[in-house]
């Protein structure tokens, strides 16, 4: 199997190392290049004037140089703990956004999906994870990523819950983030909609038949939902109340049929609320 490149954003707080342990165990089974990301600015601006001056400060100097110190003890730390000969590591200091960081560091290295944690330390002014999770979702549209809450304790993903409406017509190639990580530990995908009372469409009925075929040979059921009023709600309810389930996965369209129906962001909220780690994948057009 091609060595899989991962990408872990990190700013040293308990829950991005979290995500980074949830990462190395999912992937205990499959060769691995782990890329630990520590993204750094002085100055907010976007300009490249600002950015150009900040570099020549002291402060900046400072900021680097225990960016570089941090990333280079955890991936030490990371390599004395994971004896697994699958796995490798390398450590990224880079003074930019989070978001331009993870743009060019995943096109770069060729990044099959980034992990990062739901929830953040409180200890700095701005939040790493949390609102910023949420920013990298709407930007990085390009490459798979896991939403991992910072309390999560670790358990197989036995089950996924894959929320759909059959409003698209999937490719294979598009499932398989999904897929992948089903067959590494024979996972139970179950294809869940939630049923608002209209039944399906022609469209729908037919996207439907069509993902099962892309699924076959796979362990899948169709689950329909009722009884809530968001959508959200009713995903999570479903993955909170049957056991064994490790995994949400959901398309990344912000402006989707959720949206349009109920004018609620259920990328936005499974994403903040979440009990189980939280697959949203790009959608190919």
């Amino acid at each position: 199997m091609k060595t899989k490149h991962i990408l872990l954003p990190t700013d040293f707080s308990a829950n991005a190392r979290n995500a980074i342990d949830y990462a190395i165990y999912l992937f205990e089974k499959v060769e691995c290049k782990f890329h630990i990301l520590n993204a750094f600015q002085v100055s907010p601006s976007g300009l490249e004037s600002t950015r150009s001056k900040a570099k020549d400060t002291r402060l900046f100097r400072a900021i680097k140089e225990e960016s570089e110190r941090s990333i280079k003890r955890l991936v030490k730390e990371l390599e004395s703990k994971n004896e697994n000969p699958l796995h490798s590591f390398e450590g990224l200091s880079i003074a930019d956004s989070l978001v331009n960081a993870i743009g060019r560091t995943s096109i770069d290295n060729n990044i099959y999906y980034i992990f990062m944690g739901t929830k953040g330390s409180s200890a700095i002014k701005e939040v790493f994870m949390g609102s910023n999770t949420i920013k990298v979702l709407q930007k990085i549209d390009f490459c798979p990523i896991m939403a991992v809450p910072g309390d999560y304790d670790f358990k197989l993903p036995d089950k996924i819950v894959f929320a759909t409406n059959f409003e698209h017509i999937y490719f294979k190639a598009e499932l398989n983030p999904l897929t992948k990580i089903a067959k590494v530990w024979n996972s139970e995908i179950s294809v869940v909609h939630v049923d608002k009372g209209k039944g399906l469409s022609k469209q729908q009925e037919t996207s439907k038949n069509l993902l099962a075929q892309l699924l076959y040979g796979l362990n899948f059921k169709f689950v329909e939902v009722e009884g809530h009023a968001r959508i959200s709600e009713a995903i999570m309810s479903y993955a909170a109340e049957n056991e064994n389930i490790g995994m949400i996965a959901m398309i990344n369209y912000w402006h989707s049929f959720f949206e349009k129906l109920t004018k609620e962001n259920v990328i936005k909220r499974v994403a903040f609320h979440t009990e189980v780690p939280f697959l949203i994948f790009p959608l190919i057009d």
